[in-house]
Formats: structure tokens, sequence, C-alpha cells
């Protein structure tokens, strides 16, 4: 059997720390076309494409990964219900700037960079609409098929005035094969990144200290670099000590985010979404 240096290229890679998450993820350049095909993830429930949450609003810390999604013990989670509970419109708003925002990914072939293997896409909520509504057009049945489904056109622009560039996806109109062998089909099916090998969460401590530290109008270096992975059974404050400070810290919040815009300045949420994965 002959070997497949690609796949023993990468692996050596992985062991001595050279892969990189820039090559592993992938978006679209602005004012190019792209062409991509869309690979499935196995073993998701039926589900092509897998969803993350983040919290982004937070001091400087272009995202965090909310560990509610997985069941896991979450103090801010636990402050946006202690905040909803209260009733009153302070706190609400509070709470929304604080709510975690969607990221879909999707497993891709870049056509014409079929070399550097499978990467993933990460894109927000109108293109992933766009893709399902595609792939319940019957007129393009599956789209992820290997052998009988279809590419994807990926334009990125920004239109005049708008702040953010705007994606657009349309398929191909003819169908194809995701590779010329069924060989390379079945190397690119079988090496999907793992994501969850992309993002891990912060310890509960860690993330009740950077929700402090945003709501006491604190710039806290430790608490935005840290990227522990454990978890413990308390933090520092609780959410109803955190709370409190809420209260205690009227005013005192940043005023120049809306609930779509991270703290930092970014020309599009992609952007925005690079620099997260940059820094995890």
């Amino acid at each position: 059997m002959a070997l497949d240096l690609n796949a023993i290229r990468a692996k050596l890679n992985k062991l001595s720390g050279n892969s990189s998450r820039r090559d592993t993820l992938w978006r679209p350049q602005e004012g190019e076309e792209h062409v991509v095909r869309i690979i499935a993830f196995p073993d998701n429930d039926g589900q092509p494409f897998k969803e993350r949450w983040f919290y982004y609003n937070i001091g400087n810390n272009p995202g965090l990964l909310a560990p509610h999604q997985f069941g896991s013990p979450d103090p801010i989670q636990e402050l946006i219900n202690e905040l909803r509970s209260d009733g009153n419109k302070e706190s609400y708003e509070l709470a929304k700037k604080l709510y975690p925002k969607m990221r879909a990914y999707a497993a891709v072939i870049v056509r014409g960079e079929e070399d550097k293997g499978v990467r993933l896409w990460s894109f927000g909520k109108m293109v992933y609409q766009s893709l399902l509504n595609i792939m319940l057009d019957e007129d393009y049945g599956d789209i992820t098929d290997s052998t009988s489904g279809r590419d994807i056109k990926v334009v990125c622009t920004k239109p005049p005035g708008r702040m953010y560039a705007v994606t657009d996806v349309r398929p191909r109109g003819k169908a194809t094969a995701l590779a010329e062998s069924q060989k390379t089909a079945k190397t690119w099916i079988d090496n999907i990144p793992n994501l969850d090998d992309m993002y891990s969460c912060k310890s509960y401590d860690e993330l009740g200290k950077i929700v402090n530290a945003w709501i006491g109008g604190e710039d806290d270096e430790d608490a935005t670099n840290n990227t522990g992975t454990t978890r413990t059974a308390s933090t520092t404050r609780t959410a109803s000590t955190t709370r409190t400070t809420a209260a205690e810290s009227s005013g005192s919040t940043p005023t120049s985010t809306t609930d779509d815009t991270p703290a930092k300045k970014y020309q599009n949420l992609d952007d925005a979404f690079a620099d997260l994965e940059d820094d995890f």
C-alpha cells in the first residue's frame, strides 16, 4: 500500500505543534469570488454544520466560548439569568450586552487550493440560513454528496454605506464529484479538522473574573489573556455578587458598543472572529 505523504506531514505537524489555526480556518476575501465544496460533518445528528456560541462584547476579548452550550457551569449565563429576573430596564439592557452570539462552521475544500486539505469556514446567521435554504431546495438535492453534490460560489462584497461586508452564496449549476478520485475524497472526508481542538472554554473562575472586570470598567490583562480549560466549583465572586457589582457600577459599562458590535473596531464580523481565532 502506497504511503499518503500529505497525511504523514499533517500528522508530523500536529505532533510537533507546527500546525496553526490560521492554516485550518478559511474565510472569503472581500472582492473575490471563491468556489468551495462543503463536506458534511460526520456523527453530527444528521446536521451538515456545527454551531458554537461566543460572548464577544466583554472587555478586550474578541470572543469567549460559552460553557453553557455544553451543559457546563457558566458564570456569565448565571449573571444573564439573574439580570433578566430583576425585571428592571437597566438590568435587562446589561443582560442584552452579555448575550452570546452564534457562529456556524462548515468543513470545506476550497477549489484551487485542494493541496491545503479540508478547512473550516466560519460564518454568521445570514450565510447559515442561505446555505440551509439551498440544501432544502429539491432542485439541488444533497450538495454535500461526494459523488453528486454541488460546489458553492462564495462572494464577499461591501456595499456602499454599509459597515460590514456581505457574503453571498450560490450553488453551481452542475453536479460534480468532490474529488477526481474516490481515494482523495475519502482522505478528505476522514480528515475533517476537529472543531473542539480549536477552541477551549476558560474556567469558571476565569470567566467570573473577566465579567467582573468588565462590569467594573477595568482592563484586566490577566483575565483577558488566560486560556485555561479546567473548571472549578466556585468563583472569586458569585453571580449574585457580580449582579450587585453591576448595580453599583451603573453608568460604568461600555456605551460605545451595540449588541452586534465587538468592543474592538473591525471592518466586518469575520475580521472580529478572525481575531478570536488567532487569540485562542
